[in-house]
């Protein structure tokens, strides 16, 4: 593990440097998510650029720490496609305001209070739409990987979900390495390569910049690049 110094965000007077742990394998993670567990469930949220390899590294820490975990994407709350039209922001899906923030919110809620199964959607990425109750959490998972661009956005709504989360991470990344695998899933999900250029280097770059600037809300970053 090292340490360096982040500040936790410029948004009013109580923002001030701290020091943030940077972890260099889903080992010292899963350590770290370990040591604290309590009786409670315990809500981790993984945040990252687009093409970070937020996704993949959530998905690990689910089977590690399988079976009392379960895995929460903030994909399944994109607004629907017709929707996004109707608001003149199909072009830029996945910014900050093409999600169903009040969903979201909702859900984390109750998984973070209720005892009984809840509900969430999922997402279909040929579609590119959610799925409804694609996704079942039982009251016996006792840790909850949420992973999402935004979950420490403080604008939008979003400010509502850092809350409710009781370890945040931060996946950081080489620019390179990150704008080469979203050019690669852009393709792999249809685009042409201009057109995959064109996305990953204008909207998700866009994306890219507003939540790096979230990173020093972290308690922890992961860099495994």
């Amino acid at each position: 593990m090292d340490r360096v110094r982040h500040r936790r965000g410029t948004a009013g007077p109580a923002a001030r440097p701290r020091a943030v742990t940077v972890l260099r394998s889903i080992d010292e993670v899963v350590e770290l998510i370990g040591r604290a567990r309590g009786d409670a469930r315990l809500i981790v949220g993984i945040v990252g650029a687009p093409g970070s390899g937020k996704s993949t590294i959530a998905e690990q820490l689910v089977e590690r720490l399988a079976p009392e975990a379960a895995l929460l994407g903030m994909d399944g709350y994109h607004l629907p496609q017709a929707r996004l039209v109707e608001l003149g922001r199909r072009d830029r899906m996945g910014a900050a305001d093409t999600f169903d923030v009040d969903a979201f919110v909702a859900t984390l809620t109750a998984l973070r209070f209720s005892g009984g199964l809840v509900l969430a959607p999922g997402f279909d990425r040929e579609i590119e739409e959610a799925i409804p109750d694609a996704i079942a959490i039982a009251p016996e998972k006792r840790v909850l990987v949420v992973e999402g661009n935004y979950l420490l956005h403080d604008a939008q709504g979003w400010e509502r979900v850092a809350p409710l989360l009781d370890l945040a991470f931060f996946v950081g990344v080489d620019h390179d390495i990150r704008l080469r695998r979203l050019i690669e899933r852009h393709e792999r999900f249809g685009k042409t390569p201009d057109a995959a250029v064109a996305w990953a280097s204008g909207p998700d770059e866009a994306n890219a910049r507003l939540i790096d600037g979230t990173a020093g809300r972290a308690d922890h970053e992961i860099r495994l690049d």
